[in-house]
Parts: C-alpha cells; structure tokens; sequence
C-alpha cells in the first residue's frame, strides 16, 4: 500500500493510546513526510519530518466509499458452540472486548447471517447489535463503525428478493437502520449457477435500496470475482471487498493470484483466519491440541510447519513482539486487511499489537521462504471457487 494513502496529511506525530499495544515495535519502522502548510502570509512552511509507524489503530483505510481501522475484528465464534466452544456465560467477556476494541480505534466488525449454531443461528449478530447499542462513548465513535456481514447462499434463498428480505433480518438482529459492507458469503456457480445471478441481483437490489453502503464477497477465487466485478460494474454498483482466507499458510498460487486481481481493479481483500485458525499463534504443538475439530485438523497439519513457526518465532523475538502480532502484521504489509478472530481481551489486547509497526522487506522475504518450505498448507475453504 502506498505511504501517502495511509496517513493523513498534517499528522506529525503518533502517540500510542492506552492499550494500543504498539511497545516495542515503534523502533520497527520510520517514515519520514514533510507537510507543506500555507502561513498567514501565503508562504508555504514545512514542519519537521514524522517519524511514526504505519499504522495506529485510528489511521484509516479505504474500503470503497468507507474508511476503516487498518484492523477489524472477527465474530464468527461469537454463538458458534461446535467449532470454537461458545458459551452465553461468555457475553459479558465479548462486551469487554469490544468495547476495548472500541477504545483503541478499532471501527470495522465482521459477522454473518450464519455465525452461531443450531438454535444460536445469527447470535453473533445479535451481540454486535446489542454491544453498538450499549457502548460507551460518543455518538461520533458508535456513527464510525463499520459492520461487515455476510448473507449465506442457502439453497432456498433463490431470489433477489429472498436475498433483500435476508439482509433486512440482519438489520433487524444488528439493530441497525444501514449495513457498512453486505457481502455475499459464498458462491454457487459450482453447483448451482443459476442461483448464483439471482444472489448477484439481490446485492445490487440492497445496494440501490439503500440498506447497505457497500457491497463485497466472500470465497470468490480470481475468475469469479472478475465476472461478479464486471456485472455489478454493468448494473451501476461497484464492488468494494473480497473476503479470503489469506495468511501465511495460505498464500497459494489461487490467493496470490486473487490477491492482484484485486489490486488491479481497486477491490479491498479481507484476510479472514490471518493466524490459520491459531496454528500461527504459536500456543498450539503436536502434544497440545485444541478441542473438538480444530485438533483434528491441527493433528495433521502443525507437524508440517516448522520452518514456517522458526522464523516467526526468531522474528517475534527480534520485534519485542509475539508470533501472533508478527503474523497478522505480514497481512497488513501485503496491502490487506486482517480480521483475527477475538473472544477475550487478552486476545483483543494482543492483537492490537500488531499495529503500528511494520515487517521490513527482508522479514517478508524470510517468513513466505519459510512458509513456502514448509510442507503443509492450510487446507482451502470448501466453498471458494476458481
């Protein structure tokens, strides 16, 4: 990403807020930009150079129409009991956490229709709904967030119109009367291309209805994206995101590939699973394991990945920082914007660390070396197309 699009003009110096998680990482990067102001005599001045990281929490990115952290925060486990053990006791905890998020800049949330499970569908949305409501502050703060959700393609929604009446229960269950980002959560033309125009229909009817700013996708690979880019193009709504499984354990031909189609049409990428499910954090081994269905997978996966977690891990140490933070960080070097998963503020706290600082060519170079040694790979989503 270029320097110039990341900093706003006049802003000279970069202080960290309480909480920020910027220690240590300050000496990481410097950038040096001198502003030219105009004096009241006409004359143009020049203040003394910045020298900050790029970037802080309340620095934006742009996101079509929208300007966002640099950072957002997943909700996928938030009323997902299967995979990631979600307890109701556990409301309190997810409060605290957004609210934190709230407090260090953090503006953009993602959530879907289908996060939660069995009974607990569409919970996540609820509790984002409930929080944004609850939270403390100013005005100014709650009108800034962005929520980013995602409508299933389930196989009865086979209408634009059924689609338009889904993205009006969420705003139901986010109490909200505009959605930031709807994207749609996946595509169909694998097995049911004929649905697959009626959802495109449903984004541009939500779009021109008014109940979403923007729209996205989700799982699209490069050549689908460019056909959706295209209609939507044709019928006057532009396309502002697309949301992929991206991380240093996915950084295949398909994702690299998707990667410059997006730059090359001015598209967002949305990094979802930036740490791999948490086989980048560094907590897990081969002797422990997380529960339920994460194990199996990390069972066949972890034993493989040594020189990938070395080199994170020798350059976590370097940066003062910890493997999660190094990275998450890697996703921001590569022009995306990384939405980790949060349940706790321990993890909130330590993902905002990943901010205000920056990998250095040689660190990149190492770690997607060691990535591309490793043997394994993470496993690509079932759902995303070519």
């Amino acid at each position: 990403m270029a320097l110039s699009s990341s900093i706003a003009p006049g802003f000279l110096a970069a202080v960290p807020r309480s909480g920020g998680g910027g220690g240590g990482g300050g000496r990481g990067w410097r950038a040096s930009i001198e502003t030219p102001q105009q004096s009241s005599a006409g004359k143009s001045l020049r203040f003394p150079p910045r020298f900050g990281p790029l970037f802080w929490p309340w620095e934006k990115v742009k996101v079509g129409p929208l300007s966002v952290s640099p950072m957002g925060f997943g909700t996928w486990a938030w009323g997902n009991q299967l995979l990631w053990g979600y307890q109701e006791q556990m409301d309190g905890v997810l409060q605290e956490t957004f609210n934190l998020a709230l407090r260090n800049g953090i503006t953009l949330f993602d959530t879907a229709d289908s996060y939660g499970t069995g009974r607990l569908n569409g919970k996540s949305e609820k509790l984002l709904g409930k929080f944004i409501r609850e939270s403390q502050g100013s005005s100014n703060i709650q009108d800034n967030i962005v929520i980013a959700t995602k409508f299933a393609a389930y196989p009865w929604r086979l209408t634009s119109g059924q689609f338009v009446r889904a993205c009006k229960s969420s705003l139901d269950r986010l109490q909200l009367d505009q959605i930031g980002i709807g994207q749609l959560h996946w595509s169909t033309a694998n097995y049911a291309p004929l649905q697959e125009l009626a959802l495109w229909d449903g984004l541009v009817a939500m779009y021109e209805k008014g109940l979403v700013r923007a729209v996205g996708v989700s799982n699209y690979g490069p050549k689908q994206l460019i056909k959706i880019y295209n209609y939507l193009k044709s019928q006057g709504v532009p396309l502002c995101s697309a949301q992929v499984q991206f991380s240093l354990l996915s950084m295949g031909n398909d994702q690299m590939e998707l990667k410059a189609v997006c730059d090359s049409l001015g598209i967002r990428l949305i990094a979802y699973s930036p740490l791999g499910l948490g086989m980048l954090t560094g907590k897990y081994t081969a002797s422990n394991l997380p529960r339920g269905p994460r194990g199996f997978l990390f069972r066949q996966i972890l034993p493989g990945l040594d020189p990938l977690l070395s080199s994170l891990k020798e350059i976590a140490q370097k940066r003062q920082k910890t493997m999660s933070q190094v990275a998450i960080n890697w996703c921001i070097c590569k022009g995306t914007i990384p939405i980790p998963g949060v349940k706790t503020v321990k993890q909130a706290e330590e993902n905002l660390g990943s901010l205000g600082w920056r990998l250095n060519s040689d660190e990149i170079f190492e770690l997607e070396s060691a990535a591309k040694n490793s043997p394994k790979k993470m496993i690509q989503n079932i759902f995303q197309t070519r």
